[in-house]
């Protein structure tokens, strides 16, 4: 069974590692994510306007792949989601 992200993909976990990306569980959830729908069913307004503005920049993403190419610097800024850094 392909548990995590480098056995579903074949990507060794050492790339991972290098790569700096963090080799997920694809069967179980992690506290390390926000599920989306937990924000959708919220009845806190300001976490269901969260939920709208995450929906409309996956949709921004989708529009400007099928736009056509795109520069790796763009890719970069806006498909990658580095760490926050704490203090």
């Amino acid at each position: 069974m392909n548990v995590y992200f480098t056995d579903y993909f074949k990507v060794s976990p050492e790339d991972m590692e290098k790569y700096g990306a963090f080799n997920i569980s694809l069967i179980n959830d992690l506290p390390v994510f926000i599920d989306p729908f937990l924000l959708f069913n919220s009845d806190k307004p300001e976490y269901q306007d969260l939920h709208q503005r995450i929906i409309k920049y996956i949709s921004f993403l989708r529009e400007m792949s099928e736009a056509g190419p795109i520069s790796k610097g763009l890719i970069h800024h806006w498909f990658l989601f580095p760490k926050v850094k704490q203090n």
